[in-house]
């Protein structure tokens, strides 16, 4: 008698230990890739985070640079510069508002050996009440000195005035190369700070010349130098400015200077000293900081739990676990279709099921979809705030910046120049006009009232409207309305009552405009009425316009209510309720709820 094969699976002896395997197989496979996945979106937030903070240093370095040019622009603008002008423009810098980073600005006279005992009894002869008697130091003879002599703000330095900064071999050298060749130096030796002593200093200086003399050739500007600007900042406090906008604390930051003449690399900054050495566990970035010719490098490293969310540490295992599941499922979906027909009603009672679970995904789809939408109008809304925080601050220093040279320009030639001087006048009013567009810009973005409170900024939004309408509006308010408002809040009926006033501006034809804006039994609400056309019911659902439908959705995502009705006698009222202290679930709770 012949013997038949055995055969992997019957009916009736369905083989459940070959669907475990492949159903522990794909689990692994998505458990695997999901830990991966989690990593590299991990190790893309981490980098994109640190070439941030690489720019906001590099952006810092720039600002300090700009000032010292400014500075030496100044000496160099064609008047006798005193202790008392230089004095009143360092104290117009605001440096420890705008540039908190730098520790003083300094003026260093240059002059050689022959012509040193004129240059010293000329400054000894000079008696101002807060500088001390006048003693170059360290004493010596050298061939060329740059010798201190202005420095703001002068407390806590006043032992640097008389200073001969060219008597360090390295300094001297990058100073006097820096002379040379007309360009901006450093020496890039650390210098310790007063203000700190266990912070590390760098210094910048800029050769100044003579006005009328020609400078063209090595010995033309060696002949024509009156001296240097120089500052000095703080490394950690630059540093330390930078990552004010990192949001992770645990990051640790180091800056050393690896430049070739320095074996080994001399550490300018540590976050976090006395931590031992990222491991496996860290995720790590070196970036490149330029330095007026040297390399810094700054060392960004995290451990990998800081960047992974309660769900980021949950996905692998979910998606192991649904993987394994739905290969489960899937072979016993062939397991029934090869089964019996008892098998095959099991499948219809699984398909029905399986039915009731699509029209729950469904109403899930629906309800992302929703949140999703406010998801994006709240990262738009934060785009906003970003990007009009990066104009005030870049482009409202530079031209503040430039505000400054004109004005000197101007106050210069006031006299001696008379049409260069109404140039530079008519320069100085397109810069406030610049300046004045620019404010209009960050006002459109997102409007700096928006801080002081929903009370104000509905204040400030009805007298635009009202002065961009002509049209009259009522604003009535209950004492203390927006109390425990939070700014998401305030911010969809801001763009509420925006949406409103637009409406009513362009489509009501309305002569007033009545706004209220009340709290009470622990709901905020606000009401706008107007007296114009009113809206027709076929029109409030017109395709291609979404106005209303954002008010509503806006609204409804805060779980408040929405009520927009057009009354017999003409005119439209829009009122919305929200309840105070509703918090909005972000996406990562409903993504966890799915």
């Amino acid at each position: 008698m012949s013997r038949q094969p055995p055969r992997l699976f019957t009916p009736s002896q369905p083989l459940w230990w070959l669907g475990i395997a492949i159903s522990l197989g794909v689990g692994i496979g998505l458990y695997s890739i999901a830990t991966r996945s989690v990593e590299s979106s991990a190790r893309e937030r981490f980098d994109h985070q640190a070439h941030n903070t690489q720019f906001n240093i590099n952006t810092s370095i720039k600002a300090y640079t700009d000032v010292l040019r400014a500075a030496a622009s100044y000496f160099q603008a064609g008047g006798q510069v005193t202790r008392e002008t230089f004095h009143r423009y360092v104290r117009g810098l605001d440096l420890e508002r705008n540039y908190p980073a730098i520790d003083n600005i300094n003026f260093a006279e240059y002059y050689t050996d022959a012509l040193r005992p004129a240059a010293e009894a000329r400054q000894q002869g000079i008696a101002e009440q807060d500088y001390p008697a006048f003693a170059r130091h360290p004493a010596g003879v050298r061939r060329e000195y740059a010798v201190l002599t202005m420095i703001e703000p002068l407390q806590g330095f006043r032992d640097r005035y008389g200073l001969d900064i060219a008597a360090r071999p390295g300094v001297a050298e990058a100073l006097f190369r820096a002379r040379d060749q007309g360009i901006m130096s450093s020496s890039g030796q650390p210098i310790p700070l007063r203000s700190a002593p266990s912070h590390i200093g760098m210094a910048m200086r800029i050769p100044i010349y003579r006005n009328g003399m020609p400078a063209s050739t090595v010995e033309e500007r060696r002949a024509a130098c009156l001296g240097s600007v120089g500052l000095g900042f703080s490394v950690p406090r630059l540093v330390g400015s930078a990552l004010v906008e990192m949001p992770l604390r645990a990051v640790r930051v180091t800056l050393r200077d690896s430049s070739v003449a320095l074996q080994p690399a001399t550490l300018l900054f540590d976050s976090h000293p006395g931590q031992p050495a990222a491991g496996n566990g860290h995720f790590v970035s070196e970036l490149p900081v330029q330095f007026h010719g040297r390399t810094w490098h700054a060392r960004f490293s995290v451990p990998k739990q800081e960047l992974y969310s309660r769900f980021d540490q949950f996905m692998p295992l979910l998606a192991g676990s649904l993987g394994f599941g739905a290969s489960i499922l899937i072979y016993a979906l062939f397991v029934t279709l090869a089964s019996s027909r008892r098998r095959a009603l099991k499948m219809a009672r699984a398909m029905t099921r399986e039915l009731r679970d699509s029209q729950a995904r469904l109403q899930l789809s629906h309800h992302r979809l929703r949140r999703l939408a406010a998801h994006a109008d709240h990262i738009k809304e934060e785009e906003r705030k970003r990007i009009a925080r990066e104009i005030h601050d870049d482009l409202g220093q530079n031209l503040l910046a430039l505000r400054i040279e004109a004005d000197i320009l101007a106050t210069r030639t006031e006299k001696s120049h008379p049409r260069l001087h109404a140039r530079a006048c008519a320069t100085l009013h397109q810069i406030d006009n610049t300046i004045r567009s620019v404010r209009h810009i960050i006002n459109d973005l997102r409007p700096n009232v928006l801080d002081l409170g929903l009370s104000a900024a509905v204040e400030w939004q009805i007298a635009q409207f009202r002065q961009r309408s002509g049209i009259k509006c009522e604003f009535i308010e209950e004492a203390k309305a927006d109390h425990g408002v939070d700014d998401h809040c305030a911010t969809a009926f801001f763009r509420v009552l925006q949406e409103s006033l637009s409406n009513i501006h362009q489509h009501a034809g309305a002569s007033m405009v009545r706004v209220e804006l009340q709290q009470s039994h622990g709901m905020l609400r606000m009401t706008i009425t107007d007296n114009g056309i009113g809206i027709e019911t076929a029109s409030r659902h017109k395709a291609g316009s979404f106005g209303l439908v954002g008010i509503e959705e806006r609204i409804s995502l805060l779980g408040g209510s929405c009520s927009i009705n057009s009354l017999v006698h003409g005119g439209t009222t829009v009122s919305i309720a929200v309840p105070i202290g509703f918090r909005v679930a972000p996406m990562e709770d409903m993504r966890l709820s799915a």
